[in-house]
């Protein structure tokens, strides 16, 4: 087959999106490399490095307009494209589809919906631009011949929010990159450790740092329980690090936050591998990837009771209410202070999140494609 993607994300968003889409092309170039697969980006230029297969080609504007106007380029001009390659499918990996890629002669659409949280937490978002993201996601359903969900809880807010029929939405589940399955040789924790001035034990939470995360929830757990073991935060910022630094300056926790941003992704593994526990208390996620790094790093998670944390975390996390910072307190210093526990999570956790193997995402991917 001949399968195209709307791959901005993959050369220039570092975060979650930019994760799904660059593990999403590794992948099935990877496990079915029968197929030729095209990335449709407007640029390339300071893109993020990643490794693709020679079954995979890049694809940018090579006319003045749609190299100077991009977001032109990527809703209107390659729908073009679409057609022009005579693509079997083309996939939309972060909720859009190009504006009048209706008309695609034979080519299939799919994209992929990660989450509705604009929808469900409006109030984390500016009116307008919450406009702009409801008219993408709902046109691109609407358009799309089949709907990834990567999660139920994603499918069951398609469904409502979008009114949009169970029956065009697949589940495939997300996986992270394959750099976490396996352990870190010493040296690297080493230079980890002393790129980052890592402590010697500590807390970790992973995903940017912004309001929906809940990571001052943390903190205030830590004060409340007051446990001696640090916490690490890595992510992008935003302008909530602002608060979570003012409140451990105001409640003597100073000394023991480190924040991180910008950490590359091949210095992760080693950050989570020397890890006590990872604490992940955001108030809503469309799936989740840390709490898969983390499983496979081999730390107990504790994370929220609720919508789609257990789908990811597994029978053998800690789910706790979001709000509640005292029943937080007491799951970190349980788990911290019984070595029993932390060896159960550990080993059951590995066990369950092997669902999430890079073989099995791209076998279920690829039946999406070929149905």
């Amino acid at each position: 087959m001949k399968i195209g993607f709307e791959a901005k994300r993959a050369f220039y968003n570092r975060g979650g999106l930019g994760n799904y889409s660059r593990n999403t092309i590794e992948i099935l170039s990877k496990y079915y490399p029968q197929n030729s697969y095209y990335l449709f980006t407007p640029s390339v230029e300071n893109a993020v490095n990643f490794k693709k297969a020679e079954n995979v080609k890049t694809v940018i504007p090579k006319l003045f307009l749609s190299k100077t106007f991009k977001s032109y380029w990527r809703t209107v001009r390659l729908s073009k494209k679409i057609r022009e390659y005579k693509l079997d499918i083309f996939h939309g990996l972060s909720g859009e589809l190009p504006y009048k890629s209706d008309k695609r002669n034979n080519t299939k659409l799919i994209v992929t919906i990660h989450d509705l949280i604009f929808l469900r937490y409006p109030e984390l978002y500016r009116p307008v631009d919450r406009k702009i993201y409801f008219h993408k996601a709902k046109y691109a359903c609407e358009i799309a011949d089949t709907i990834i969900a990567v999660s139920e809880q994603t499918k069951t807010d398609i469904i409502n929010f979008l009114d949009i029929p169970d029956n065009k939405t697949e589940v495939v589940y997300q996986g992270c990159n394959s750099i976490f399955y396996n352990e870190v040789d010493t040296n690297k924790k080493i230079e980890v450790t002393q790129k980052y001035n890592l402590p010697e034990k500590y807390i970790l939470n992973v995903g940017t740092v912004e309001k929906r995360k809940n990571t001052l929830s943390v903190l205030k757990a830590l004060k409340h329980g007051k446990t001696e073991t640090e916490f690490v935060i890595v992510g992008k910022k935003t302008d909530y690090q602002n608060e979570l630094e003012k409140y451990a300056e105001e409640n003597n926790l100073a000394d023991k936050l480190t924040i991180l941003n910008d950490v590359p992704s091949e210095d992760l593994p080693a950050i989570y591998q020397q890890a006590e526990l990872f604490v992940y208390p955001s108030f809503f996620e469309g799936f989740g990837i840390p709490l898969i790094e983390a499983l496979y790093s081999k730390i107990p998670v504790i994370t929220t009771k609720g919508g789609v944390f257990s789908e990811t975390g597994g029978l053998s996390s800690i789910y706790i209410d979001p709000e509640n910072y005292e029943q937080l307190a007491e799951a970190i210093n349980n788990v911290l202070n019984d070595k029993k526990l932390r060896e159960k999570m550990i080993s059951e956790g590995y066990d369950f999140v092997q669902k999430f193997n890079e073989e099995k995402i791209a076998s279920n991917l690829m039946n999406v494609y070929l149905k």
